[in-house]
């Protein structure tokens, strides 16, 4: 969502924007008034009452009232006032907010058929080739055939047992790094991000080629890139990028008036991703030639996926690396900060451990033996999900959610934020209480006691994954080391523009436990 001074900026730097939009005032009231009156004569046929509105400002609606950069904090405050369901406008654009699981449920399930398309901003229209991904594609052919072939080999259960050996490897290594640092530095707090973030990239790189790669040559850029390079050019930057704001979003009349700064920026962003993807598929398609195999989603998509085309192919091996690499390290950093915060439920959690691995370090096999791990993975998951607002669907019918008519065009926010911190659903919701999943209600083995992973067709491919990785990375991490916070780390709890991700690094003093070195 744009801030005010981004707003302003935009219009500053473009006078003929704003003459424009003042200009078409009086249309865009005609309009609007026009649309007022058919909607009303549909909600009479139908019954039913009209979204509550937040009240705003004429043409730009309610972008100027969403100027703190966590758009999903605001729309959770005006739940309180104006209900779970509740309509803003954002510029030309009729925004639905849907703020409770029961109606963010209704909208992912019942009511799919009418609201499944997606609505992007600009820059993820280039950054996603037009919607050449599978969490981001329409509900159509390509998002089918795209999934099929994602939980085949990557994400479904089968695909997670033969890729085992990759999740053991970079478990293993976080836990040889963290005591080699130890040891050499055992004063000082640890980076864990800087750690766990490049053996979770490892990771998927290994899933997605079958190896892990300490540099590439990328011929279109004329030099090698690092491993950190590479993880900049794929994750960091296209992150970066995908917030972006361009005012023309929000005022598609005035589409026609260049914004060539962004423009340039993100086509930028587009071309260095695609330049080092098409390095390291090149490699890979040498070594298969070489009669070299190997079990990894490249492979599998050049056998196996053969209609797809070049941009589709690189699209659909890039999507695994990014989202293998940012989301669970979003969970797990959190995780491990509210642990190494709370010794006490720190302790708990040992002697779950304890009580069912003795002396045998943990496994995949263990999490739901030990129900306070996966109770802290939950949890975790409740107060900091990785993506608090589902991206933008698109009303392409009238249709009814929450008991509201809400009229083909109107875009649908799901903020699931805003389910995970209802005060109707959840007790003290802003307090980490991993206790709070023992309570009877809860299924053991339900994957989706909250709305992290989303619900119905649309629900997350990679939540079985997440949780391998998470539970088994932050169960491990407690039984090997004595975490606490490093000084002042407590209060560096701010995040990432629009996002949850830890905006400073986890810094954590630890010590080696007993019989784990």
């Amino acid at each position: 969502m744009a801030t005010t001074a981004r707003i302003i900026e935009a219009f500053q730097a473009v006078p003929l924007a704003t003459s424009v939009a003042l200009g078409g005032l009086s249309l865009l009231f005609f309009l609007f008034f026009i649309r007022k009156l058919f909607s009303s004569k549909k909600m009479e046929s139908l019954s039913l009452p009209s979204v509550p509105e937040v009240p705003g400002l004429p043409v730009i609606g309610n972008l100027l009232q969403l100027k703190e950069k966590k758009p999903y904090m605001t729309f959770t405050k005006w739940a309180e006032t104006y209900g779970p369901i509740y309509s803003i406008r954002t510029g030309a654009s009729t925004v639905i907010v849907l703020n409770s699981t029961e109606v963010a449920k209704e909208a992912m399930v019942t009511r799919y058929s009418s609201i499944s398309t997606r609505k992007l901003s600009n820059a993820l229209k280039i950054l996603t080739s037009d919607k050449c991904m599978v969490s981001i594609s329409d509900y159509d052919g390509f998002h089918k055939m795209a999934k099929r072939h994602l939980l085949s080999n990557v994400l479904g259960a089968n695909a997670q047992k033969r890729h085992r050996s990759h999740r053991d490897t970079m478990i293993g290594n976080i836990s040889s790094r963290l005591h080699a640092q130890i040891k050499d530095y055992p004063n000082e707090a640890v980076n864990f991000r800087n750690i766990f973030e490049s053996e979770i990239f490892g990771l998927s790189l290994r899933q997605g080629l079958g190896r892990d790669v300490e540099s590439i040559y990328v011929k279109e850029l004329g030099t090698t890139l690092s491993k950190e390079e590479i993880y900049k050019t794929l994750v960091t930057d296209i992150m970066g990028g995908a917030i972006d704001v361009d005012w023309r979003d929000f005022f598609p009349y005035l589409k026609w008036i260049p914004n060539t700064s962004l423009e340039m920026r993100i086509q930028k962003l587009y071309s260095r991703r695609q330049a080092v993807m098409n390095a390291l598929i090149t490699e890979e398609k040498k070594r298969i030639v070489s009669g070299k195999e190997r079990n990894s989603y490249v492979d599998y998509l050049l056998s196996e996926a053969k209609s797809l085309t070049e941009q589709q192919l690189s699209m659909l091996l890039w999507e695994t690396i990014i989202e293998t690499s940012d989301t669970t390290l979003v969970t797990t950093e959190w995780a491990m900060y509210e642990l190494a915060k709370d010794p006490t439920r720190q302790e708990l959690l040992f002697q779950d451990i304890q009580n069912v691995c003795g002396s045998n370090r943990m496994t995949e096999e263990q999490i739901y033996q030990i129900p306070y791990l996966t109770a802290v993975f939950h949890e975790t998951l409740r107060k900091y999900s990785p993506a608090p607002v589902v991206p933008l669907r698109y009303a392409h019918e009238d249709t009814e959610l929450g008991g509201y008519f809400i009229p083909a065009g109107s875009e649908i926010a799901i903020n699931i934020y805003g389910c995970n911190m209802d005060k109707k659903q959840w007790e003290n919701p802003n307090e980490w209480n991993p206790e709070r999943f023992f309570d009877s209600k809860y299924d053991a083995m339900d994957m989706y006691k909250t709305m992290a992973f989303g619900a119905g067709k649309r629900v997350c491919a990679g939540s079985l994954q997440a949780m391998l990785i998470a539970c088994t990375a932050i169960g491990r991490l407690v039984q090997e080391f004595e975490w606490r916070l490093g000084d002042g780390e407590e209060e560096n709890v701010d995040t990432v523009g629009l996002t949850t991700h830890k905006l400073h690094p986890l810094h954590v003093i630890m010590s080696p436990r007993n019989g784990y070195k």
